[in-house]
């Protein structure tokens, strides 16, 4: 541990280390992962009020890397997409909790057929209305607003200064929704606005119905493009070279959801969470 915080002292702090998982699960990092990491992003990151639980993934997803790559400050309007249990939501609320705007932006339920997908997303909704509302002093400035996915409308136009989606891609690929959701996006952001993207990457172009969960890297770039954002940057700060992409249950096979026999758990420990692109385009203008 001595050793990789000295190498990696011009960017990251001891503390930061410390919260890592276990070495055997920290991804090297790849020839563009050499972000300099914001104060502001690192005080957020490291927020005590974080779930521990919640912390133990940031050895796997590097957040502070990650939003600092994103351009993500203070003082700006932040649309997270489907944002899940809030992991990042826990980073980005108190980030811009005194100056900003921290949006989750959830499906709509009544938008959804009645039965499974529906309830999916009713819980979905109220599990993260109930852990804002648990915790005023971390998420009371934060909204949350609801879209149709058919439709999405994620506020008005040219409101928002970033759009951050975290491993959502591939379920909007195989539900036909990947081009309306990135002309919402395109449609929320200011002239100049910056788009996130962080998704399981394949090892090439997949089908449209792709079980796997992963996504071309070279296909994502292209519904943006088609969207009219431009690409300004990709990084390997998510990269993972020990995952091999062809598992029986698909990139649910790995860490966090872990659909494996228990016999195999020291195994898919070991390759830890996914592969993942990580992209930043922009809405031109100014």
């Amino acid at each position: 541990m001595k050793a990789r915080s000295l190498t990696c002292a011009c960017l990251f702090t001891v503390s930061t280390l410390m919260l890592a998982a276990p070495a055997m699960a920290i991804k090297p990092a790849g020839p563009n992962a050499q972000v300099a990491v914001t104060p502001a992003v690192q005080k957020a990151v490291q927020d005590s009020r974080r779930d521990p639980a919640n912390v133990k993934r940031d050895a796997y997803r590097h957040p502070a890397q990650t939003l600092s790559f994103f351009g993500v400050a203070p003082g700006q309007t932040v649309i997270e997409i489907t944002p899940g249990n809030g992991w990042y939501s826990e980073i980005l609320a108190p980030l811009l909790h005194e100056k900003g705007q921290y949006v989750a932006a959830v499906v709509d339920p009544m938008a959804v057929a009645e039965g499974r997908g529906r309830d999916y997303q009713q819980r979905s909704r109220e599990g993260l209305e109930k852990k804002f509302a648990g915790d005023a002093a971390v998420f009371g400035e934060s909204r949350v607003v609801a879209y149709d996915p058919k439709a999405p409308v994620f506020g008005p136009a040219n409101s928002a200064d970033v759009v951050l989606t975290f491993r959502n891609v591939h379920n909007w690929r195989s539900s036909g929704q990947a081009e309306g959701m990135f002309k919402g996006f395109f449609s929320v952001l200011k002239p100049g606005g910056v788009l996130g993207v962080v998704e399981h990457r394949a090892k090439a172009d997949v089908p449209a119905d792709d079980k796997t969960g992963y996504v071309g890297q070279q296909q994502v770039i292209a519904m943006a493009k088609a969207a009219g954002f431009e690409l300004a940057g990709s990084s390997e700060i998510n990269t993972n070279p020990r995952d091999t992409k062809d598992y029986p249950n698909g990139v649910w096979t790995l860490p966090p959801t872990n659909q494996h026999d228990v016999a195999d758990e020291a195994k898919y420990q070991a390759i830890g969470e996914s592969d993942r692109m990580t992209l930043r385009f922009v809405k031109p203008g100014k």
